[in-house]
This record gives C-alpha cells, sequence and structure tokens, in this order.
C-alpha cells in the first residue's frame, strides 16, 4: 500500500546560506573629492602663511630678506621634488595611502614649526610640510581624471581649485588677526588642528573605486614608472609647457604669498591687519576666477593663445606695480592681477590635451612639480634681488616686482614660441588620463 502522506516524516529544511557581509559603502564621488580638496585647501594656506608671518618671524629670528625668502621657498622646493614620487606614488600605491601617508608629515611639520626655537628648526618644518602637501592637488586632479567625463575636466578642474582657494582665506584676515593677538605660533597650531582634521575627513571617507573613465590598466613599478616619466622631456612640445608652468603660478605666489605684506606695509604704511585685508580679497577671487576660466574655456585650438597673452600681460602689470607710487593705483592693479590668475587652470587643460592617454597622468604630475620647484626658485631668487637691491641703493620692492616682471615675460614668450603637442592640431587625445 502507498505509504499515507500524512505519516510521512517531512525532510528536513535546508541550512540558510550564510549572509555575506555587505561590501563597505563607497561614498558619493563628488564627496570623495571634497576630501580630498580639503587637503588641497590646507596646502594652499600653508605655501602662503609667509606673508602674514614674515614680519614676525624676522623679528624674532633676525631674519635677512633673503632668509625670508629661502623660507617661503623652502615649501615649493620640497614639495616640488617630493611631487615627482607622489606622482609614481599615486599610480603604485593609490591616491587614499599616498595622501595619508604624504599629508601627516604636513600635519607634523606644522606642529614642530609652532614649536621652533630657531631658524634651522622652523626651516626643518617647512620641510616637513612641503612634502606632506606634495599629492594634495595632483591627487585631485588624478581623481577627476578617473572619475569624471573627460569633456568637463577643466570645469571640475577650475571648481576644484576655487575651492582650494578656501585656504587662502585663512592666511589673509584671519590668520593676521591671530598672529595679532596670540603670535605666529598660534597661526602654525590653528593649522595643525585644521589639518589634523583634514587627514581625519580623507582616512574615513576616501576609498577609491574603480576607474570610470581613466585607464584601468595593471599599476606599474617604480621603475617602469620612472623611466615614463622621463620619456615626457624628450617630447619638444613639453619644454615650452615646464617653462611657463614653472613662472605663471610662481609670479602670482611670489607677490600673494610672500611679498605682499611687505610691500604693503614697508611702500604704503599698510598694518598688518590692513595688509590681511587686501590678502583676503584675492583669496575670495581665488574662489571663484578659476572656476569662471574654466568655463569660459576656449577649446584646444585657441586655448595656448589665450595663455600667452594673459601671461604676459600680467608680467605688464608687474612693471606698472612696481613704479605706482598710490596706494589706491597699487590696489587696484593687484585686484587686477587677482582677476587674471585663474588662467592656470587653462595650463591645466592645456597639459592635458597634450599628451596621449598613457601619459596623461604623468605629465599632469610633472607640470605641477614644475609649478611648486617654479615658486621655490623665484621666492628664493626674489630674496636675492631684495639683497642686492638693499645693497645697491635701490627701492627693494620695485626691483622685485620688476624681476618677477622679466621671469614671467621670457617665458611667456617661450611658451608661445616653442613647439607645441601635435595633438593639438587634431583637438586634443580626447581621452582620460592614465
Amino acid at each position: 500500500m502507498p505509504a499515507d502522506p500524512a505519516s510521512t516524516p517531512a525532510p528536513p529544511p535546508s541550512p540558510t546560506p550564510p549572509t555575506p557581509t555587505p561590501p563597505r559603502p563607497q561614498a558619493p564621488l563628488v564627496f570623495m573629492l571634497a576630501a580630498l580638496l580639503s587637503a588641497f585647501a590646507l596646502s594652499q594656506a600653508f605655501r602662503t602663511v609667509t606673508a602674514m608671518l614674515g614680519p614676525s618671524l624676522q623679528a624674532e629670528f633676525g631674519l635677512s630678506g633673503q632668509a625670508l625668502g629661502a623660507f617661503a621657498g623652502l615649501f615649493g622646493l620640497s614639495f616640488g621634488v617630493a611631487q615627482l614620487l607622489m606622482g609614481i606614488g599615486l599610480d603604485v600605491y593609490g591616491l587614499r595611502r599616498t595622501v595619508l601617508l604624504a599629508f601627516a608629515l604636513a600635519v607634523a611639520g606644522s606642529a614642530l614649526s609652532a614649536l621652533a626655537p630657531s631658524y634651522g628648526w622652523l626651516m626643518a618644518g617647512q620641510l616637513l610640510i612641503g612634502m606632506g602637501c606634495s599629492p594634495a592637488f595632483i591627487a585631485s586632479t588624478v581623481f577627476i581624471a578617473r572619475h569624471f567625463p573627460v569633456e568637463r575636466f577643466a570645469l571640475f578642474s577650475g571648481m576644484s581649485m576655487s575651492v582650494g582657494g578656501l585656504g587662502l582665506i585663512f592666511t589673509g584676515t584671519p590668520l593676521a588677526w591671530v598672529v595679532q593677538h596670540w603670535g605666529w605660533r598660534a597661526g602654525f597650531w590653528v593649522l595643525t588642528a585644521l589639518a589634523l582634521l583634514s587627514w581625519l575627513l580623507i582616512w574615513r571617507s576616501v576609498h577609491e573605486p574603480p576607474p570610470a573613465y581613466g585607464s584601468s590598466a595593471p599599476r606599474e613599478g617604480w621603475g617602469q614608472s620612472f623611466a615614463r616619466m622621463g620619456a615626457l622631456f624628450l617630447l619638444p612640445h613639453t619644454w615650452g609647457i615646464l617653462a611657463l608652468g614653472m613662472s605663471g603660478y610662481a609670479a602670482f605666489l611670489s607677490l600673494r604669498g610672500l611679498w605682499l605684506g611687505p610691500f604693503l606695509i614697508g611702500r604704503f604704511g599698510f598694518s598688518l591687519v590692513g595688509s590681511g585685508n587686501v590678502a583676503l580679497v584675492l583669496s575670495l577671487l581665488a574662489l571663484f576666477v578659476p572656476a569662471v576660466f574654466g568655463r569660459i574655456d576656449p577649446g584646444v585650438r585657441r586655448r595656448r593663445a589665450w595663455i600667452a597673452g594673459v601671461s604676459l600681460l600680467m608680467a605688464g602689470l608687474f612693471v606698472l606695480l612696481a613704479f605706482v607710487r598710490g596706494h589706491v593705483a597699487a590696489l587696484a592693479l593687484i585686484v587686477l592681477m587677482g582677476l587674471i590668475s585663474g588662467y592656470g587652470v587653462l595650463q591645466y587643460a592645456d597639459v592635458r590635451a597634450s599628451y596621449p592617454s598613457a601619459l596623461t597622468g604623468r605629465a599632469l604630475s610633472l607640470f605641477t612639480a614644475a609649478m611648486f620647484l617654479g615658486v621655490a626658485l623665484m621666492q628664493w631668487f626674489t630674496g636675492v634681488v631684495a639683497a642686492w637691491a638693499a645693497q645697491a641703493g635701490w627701492e627693494t620692492y620695485r626691483a622685485v616686482l620688476l624681476a618677477i616682471a622679466a621671469w614671467l615675460g621670457l617665458a611667456s614668450l617661450a611658451f608661445r614660441f616653442l613647439p607645441a603637442s601635435p595633438l593639438l592640431a587634431t583637438g586634443g587625445s580626447g581621452k582620460a588620463a592614465g
């Protein structure tokens, strides 16, 4: 007889498969970019502190103009040299690990600067800060190249440079007020706290997803990376790009980050806070003008002419500023410089279009390194010029401003007449960074 279904024992329930642990949710791309840009904003603050701290440092440590220029230039020198290694580190180890490891040095360097008992220790702190800040902006640009559309690169790069202007705002009136009330060491302690908060934000939120628009090729080793970096120097158009790359940003930052306070105080009798207010205006402009230039980007074929023309205009404004005697006219010229300083974002877009996809990331890193090596060299050079002018009986600030104008003018002509990338004739590479 068939078995009674009611008496048939039910089969044992199948074991429930373990619930897989859900992957850690990724923060939105824009939020991760914002976290990376917080380090860039602090980098902008660190590289411009001398304009507000300079008089206090000279008073405490008895620094000459040349020594002060060396202090300001050391940030750019250490930043630029480390930039070459950091650009490769981004490819070999990724954005998160490279930025976290490096930016910890900036936090330590800022604390060391606040405690510095002598000029030598102050320089050691500046060295650490420059190295620590070196991947801040290139990490942001590589992130944009990998995860945002190619045609939006100039726009997002401009917006990123504008966000970095928040760091410049702090080294205007706010830092001048802190220094005037509590001293220059307090300024470094505030920067230390802000840098530590930025580091924690990156540690918590930046977990880079696979590239959406950039190269997904296997990461290279250090030897192959150095070889490909060196190959850039064999391309003729690299030299014009580097010539202006070492000059445009360096010229404006030598004014904003080193000579602005001494110039306004020494020539026109401004107070420290008064010169800080002028720096604040420039910082507010820095929030907007890079994004504006990113929006009005004329495109690949006309971009180089724009860059050459604006850089020559900037050189001419330095000449005018060297001879102007009224403070109203001087302030108008300085504000005009701030308005056109955002053209640097067009230089990044030009680099982006001048190299094939496999070399773009390396080219951006090399260009950024050139920018800050140029800052270091120009700030050191203007310190030498200032010392020479004092001995020769020239007005210090006129000599300094004319030296900057000559440097920028010659670099602008080099960019205009040295060979351009053949890719520009066909509309650029049209691919994302590698």
